[in-house]
């Protein structure tokens, strides 16, 4: 590993461990963040209701402002995905913005717009993470985020990549040949990522069951190994491609923040509304709140970024209301055109 590299990769495993010890320390932090800096995307993948065709990138000073509000609330992490956040021309300082107010920073993207330019400049912008799904290895009418059109930009970013890289296998729905996130988990080992594989679920992030076929190729998926933070959601996610229901608390509003486009602060992808406060607005008491607050779509939620985040605090403080799943205020109008994707479901993140 080369010595800046390997500066950069001690020094992201330090900070991220200081958070850690933080977050369990400390109950009344948001420990992740998704920011939306545009809900545009370049493709049309037939899974996904997270993008639209048209719609603007935020302007950055919009987008600094709230990572700023999100870093006095006392964020440990942001991860910036979309929509595509490699659609906005400003990503770069919205990530060393992140850096600079002390976060961990993150991206999920579908990978096509990476170059070994932009490699370059998101290490200098100081990225921690980034992770990209990749749903098949040829492209088809359900995904283009195939292994084939995405190995050149895979080979950039083994060469010249600073950060963390984590690929994520799919399987699920809207996936024709399960075996091909064996073929995904294989050649990111070769080049020296992490792994993990990801089960889509329905547009309000709720589990669709998992063919015969498709339970097959999980279970080779687990002998074979996967590397990262996903470890720790392992049994989890066992239940849930089982059909069986997982107890937990689910601490969305509270230690996961889901912040759209609008500002909009919800508890995540598939429940966007809800609560439905600005960002701007929101407050410790609002992140007290939530964490007491039981979220009834918990038991058959595969929303994975949101279950690790919870593994802080699962061993305490019951929760003693119960969430109403609706919005408390209505969104903003869209103008025409601009309406999120269709699709009725998402990958679980």
């Amino acid at each position: 590993m080369k010595p800046r590299k390997l500066a950069r990769t001690i020094g992201r495993k330090a900070r991220a461990a200081r958070e850690a010890a933080w977050g369990l320390l400390h109950r009344h932090h948001p420990i992740l963040a998704h920011l939306i800096p545009m809900r545009r995307c370049n493709l049309a993948c037939g899974y996904c209701n997270e993008y639209d065709a048209v719609s603007s990138p935020v302007p950055l000073d919009v987008m600094l402002s709230r990572v700023d509000r999100l870093a006095d609330l006392g964020t440990a992490m942001i991860t910036v995905s979309g929509g595509e956040p490699l659609m906005h021309p400003q990503l770069e300082e919205i990530v060393a913005h992140q850096r600079r107010r002390g976060m961990i920073a993150s991206i999920i993207t579908n990978g096509y717009l990476l170059s070994r330019e932009r490699i370059q400049a998101l290490n200098e912008s100081g990225l921690d993470y980034l992770q990209i799904s990749i749903d098949n290895v040829e492209p088809d009418d359900v995904s283009m985020k195939s292994l084939r059109l995405l190995e050149p930009k895979l080979k950039w970013l083994s060469e010249t990549a600073e950060f963390h890289v984590h690929i994520n296998s799919v399987l699920g729905a809207g996936v024709k040949n399960p075996d091909d996130a064996l073929t995904v988990a294989r050649r990111a080992r070769e080049l020296g990522f992490n792994s993990g594989v990801g089960v889509i679920h329905d547009g309000r992030g709720q589990l669709r069951a998992l063919g015969e076929r498709e339970m097959e190729v999980y279970r080779e998926l687990k002998r074979f190994g996967t590397r990262g933070d996903v470890r720790v959601n392992a049994l989890f996610q066992d239940k849930l491609v089982m059909g069986q229901p997982n107890t937990w608390s689910c601490r969305a509003g509270s230690r996961y923040l889901y912040v759209d486009e609008d500002g909009i602060v919800s508890y995540c992808s598939q429940m966007r509304g809800i609560p439905g406060i600005p960002l701007a607005e929101y407050t410790h008491a609002d992140v007290v709140r939530e964490y007491g607050t039981r979220k009834p779509c918990a038991p058959y939620c595969t929303i994975n970024c949101v279950q690790r985040v919870a593994v802080f605090d699962n061993w305490r403080s019951p929760q003693t209301v119960t969430a109403r799943l609706r919005p408390a205020r209505e969104a903003p109008p869209r103008p025409p055109g601009q309406e999120p994707g269709a699709g009725g479901q998402a990958l679980a993140r």
